[in-house]
């Protein structure tokens, strides 16, 4: 998205769609300026249940994952614009949002950054699910950005 440039530090922020993940995003960023990092913006997707056992075809997969990244890639450039004033890099992956965020986050981040909550759950949670898992589990810092509102 920015010029490529070699970073010392990589910052991951997970990114759901949700306007908190986009302030997650945004403080990620602004974090990112300060230190001269990469920001990785990481988005999980998974398939959907089939019901019966069968798997999703690998072509279905393929096309969730393009997807994720399109909504990714959306929601990047909704929260920082077109020409963000950092390096991001856009990463997708299978499975559940906690191991996906930690999955990232065990490649060297210096910092994982997450929404007080997503898109789930109760909306009067003090800290979403993922969150929790992520906090206790993270083989890095987190930081938990909430809205000024909370």
């Amino acid at each position: 998205m920015a010029e490529e440039q070699v970073h010392d530090e990589k910052i991951v922020v997970g990114v759901d769609g949700s306007e908190q993940s986009r302030r997650a995003l945004r403080w990620a960023v602004r974090q990112a300026r300060f230190t001269h990092a990469l920001v990785e913006a990481v988005m999980a997707w998974e398939p959907p249940f089939s019901g019966w056992g069968g798997a999703v075809a690998v072509a279905e997969e393929a096309k969730l994952a393009d997807l994720a990244h399109a909504a990714l890639a959306e929601n990047v450039e909704k929260a920082v614009g077109a020409q963000p004033p950092v390096t991001i890099k856009l990463r997708v992956g299978e499975g559940s949002p906690a191991w996906v965020l930690l999955g990232a986050a065990r490649e060297q981040a210096s910092l994982l950054v997450l929404g007080h909550r997503g898109l789930g759950g109760f909306t009067g949670a003090m800290l979403g699910s993922v969150g929790q898992y992520c906090v206790q589990h993270a083989p890095c810092p987190v930081v938990v950005v909430r809205d000024s509102a909370s």
